[in-house]
C-alpha cells in the first residue's frame, strides 16, 4: 500500500514539474519583440539554431515565425465567425521582409552581370538596312500585333479588297489588345486572394500572359525554324488550351480548398 501511495505522489510531483515547465516556456514566448520565437511544431536541429543565431537570416526565420505567432494568438482570441483582417506595422514586420527580397533579388542581378556579361557586337552600318528589324524585348507582343495581316478580312462587297491596309489593321489590334488589359480590373472586382478562389480570372490571365509569349514569338518569325502557318495558328491555340486547362485545375481545386479555409478561418466542425 506505501509502495503504491509513493508511486502515484512521485507521478504527481513529476506531472507538476512537467506542468510547471511548460508554463515557463509558455511565458517566455512572446510575440512582442522581446521574447523566444517558437518553431514550428518541431525541435530544430543543432545546425539549424546555428544559422538562425546571427544575420539576416535569425531576423527573417524571427520575422515569420513571429508573424505567424501573432496571426494565430489574434485569430484564437477574435470573436468574429467571419475571417478577420489583419496587418502587421511597418516596422519590423515589413521592412524587414522588404529587405529580404530586395536583397535576393539584388544578389541574383549581380550575380548574372558577373557571370554572364552582355555581347557587344559590332558597331552598325548606317549606309545599310538589315535584314531582320526587332524592336526591343518588352516590345515584340506590340510588334507580334502589328503582323497580323492574315487575319485582316477580304469583303466580297469590295471586289475581294481589304476594308483597311494591314498597317492599320496591326494598330487597332494594338489597341484593342491594350483596352482589354486596361478593362478586366473594372470587370473583376471580386475581393479574392488566391488564383483558386476565382478560377475563371485566373485562367484569363493565364491566356493573357501564354498570348504576350505566343505572339512575342511569332514577331520574330523569321528568326524561328517552324512553318509560318504552323506558328500562326499556335499563336492563338496555345493561349485558350493553357487557359482552359488552368480553369479546369482551378475548379477541381475549389472545392478542397474551400473547405480548408473554412476549417482554418471559420472554425468549421470537419464533415462525418
Amino acid at each position: 500500500m506505501s509502495d503504491n501511495t509513493t508511486t502515484s505522489n512521485t507521478n504527481t510531483g513529476s506531472d507538476a514539474d512537467t506542468d510547471a515547465s511548460t508554463d515557463a516556456r509558455e511565458r517566455d514566448i512572446r510575440t512582442d519583440g522581446t521574447g523566444i520565437v517558437a518553431p514550428d511544431d518541431e525541435t530544430p536541429a543543432w545546425s539549424e539554431r546555428k544559422n538562425r543565431s546571427t544575420g539576416l537570416s535569425r531576423l527573417t526565420y524571427e520575422y515569420f515565425e513571429r508573424a505567424r505567432r501573432e496571426d494565430q494568438d489574434l485569430r484564437q482570441e477574435s470573436d468574429y465567425v467571419e475571417r478577420d483582417v489583419l496587418a502587421f506595422p511597418t516596422w519590423p514586420h515589413e521592412i524587414i521582409r522588404n529587405l529580404a527580397i530586395a536583397s535576393f533579388f539584388t544578389g541574383m542581378i549581380l550575380f548574372l552581370s558577373a557571370t554572364l556579361p552582355p555581347h557587344i557586337g559590332s558597331p552598325a552600318n548606317p549606309s545599310s538596312t538589315p535584314a531582320i528589324i526587332l524592336p526591343d524585348w518588352y516590345l515584340y507582343w506590340s510588334f507580334g500585333l502589328l503582323k497580323l495581316g492574315p487575319l485582316n478580312p477580304e469583303l466580297a462587297i469590295l471586289g475581294g479588297e481589304k476594308l483597311m491596309s494591314d498597317r492599320t489593321y496591326g494598330v487597332l489590334a494594338n489597341v484593342v489588345v491594350v483596352g482589354v488589359v486596361a478593362i478586366v480590373p473594372f470587370l473583376n472586382k471580386g475581393s479574392a486572394r488566391r488564383p483558386v478562389e476565382q478560377p475563371f480570372w485566373a485562367a484569363v490571365g493565364v491566356g493573357g500572359v501564354i498570348f504576350a509569349f505566343t505572339i512575342s514569338v511569332y514577331s520574330a518569325k523569321n528568326l524561328i525554324p517552324m512553318n509560318v502557318h504552323l506558328l500562326f495558328d499556335l499563336t492563338f491555340i496555345l493561349p485558350v488550351v493553357a487557359g482552359f486547362v488552368t480553369w479546369a485545375v482551378l475548379k477541381t481545386m475549389r472545392e478542397g480548398y474551400s473547405y480548408d479555409l473554412n476549417r482554418r478561418y471559420y472554425r468549421l466542425r470537419p464533415p462525418k
